[in-house]
């Protein structure tokens, strides 16, 4: 089994209001994952006194890791990143459309990552996306276009991880649902599925979606009282077995061809 991390780490601030890469690092160690999937990464700001979070963090995991700044300001820089223990390279990084009419929302992007893992290369994609509805639509049909999961380099096995601030019943989340697997639909959960906010849990918002190819084992909401202090969202963690057939399987095979690069707009 493949092990799968996805975690927004509000820049390292805790729910204590102290920052502290140590902590988020000591959590996801514990979960001795294969690919880690991070948002609200820090690097350069003055808020968290001027460190790459995401090479710290690596640094105390000894993991290697990549980096793209969705919002780029002043030498200030602030995005998500993809830790790995495992041979990787960076395919893609760039931004994800906003809205035009509304010019002042926060940057979004995306990174894709190609993970080697038994030999096998696992097509790894990590996004933040936006808070409003018609935002999201936009980012998710970007992500199903040509750029990213419709391009010819993404080939299975591919998955995408994020905190995607996305419900069940959220037109983003059923955009991509109609593509992709989301693993709590087939894999072995425990008790409890919302991951925000870390108090009292009450909202899905960070999801693994994975395409053809994966099969899904345990999935979990991380709960340790570490996890529930070091950021105001708890880790999602999921095993996947690369090469096993998931329900993905056949809604791809019965999807029309168009539908694998989207509708943009």
């Amino acid at each position: 089994m493949i092990r799968l991390l996805t975690y927004n780490i509000r820049h390292c601030l805790g729910t204590d209001g102290q920052v502290a890469p140590e902590r988020i690092a000591e959590v996801i160690a514990a979960c001795e994952a294969d690919v880690v999937a991070l948002q609200e990464v820090d690097v350069g700001r003055a808020r968290t006194g001027g460190i790459d979070q995401a090479e710290e963090i690596a640094r105390l995991l000894g993991l290697h890791h990549h980096f793209h700044p969705a919002l780029h300001q002043a030498g200030e820089r602030y995005g998500d990143a993809i830790l790995t223990p495992h041979r990787s390279r960076v395919v893609r990084a760039g931004a994800l459309p906003g809205l035009a009419r509304r010019p002042g929302l926060e940057p979004r992007g995306a990174i894709w990552a190609e993970v080697e893992i038994g030999g096998v290369m696992l097509q790894v994609v990590n996004t933040h996306l936006g808070l409003l509805g018609r935002e999201r639509v936009a980012q998710v049909n970007a992500l199903l276009g040509a750029d990213w999961f419709g391009h010819p380099a993404c080939r299975a096995p591919y998955l995408l991880m994020g905190d995607l601030n996305a419900t069940l019943w959220s037109r983003a989340y059923r955009r991509l649902a109609g593509r992709l697997t989301d693993v709590r639909r087939i894999g072995q959960t425990g008790s409890g599925r919302a991951t925000f906010p870390t108090h009292f849990p009450l909202l899905r918002l960070d999801h693994v979606f994975v395409g053809s190819g994966i099969g899904v084992g345990r999935v979990q909401i991380v709960r340790s009282r570490l996890a529930r202090i070091a950021s105001d969202h708890l880790p999602l963690l999921a095993e996947i077995d690369i090469g096993a057939e998931c329900p993905a399987e056949a809604a791809e095979a019965a999807e029309p061809a168009g539908l694998l690069v989207g509708k943009i707009g």
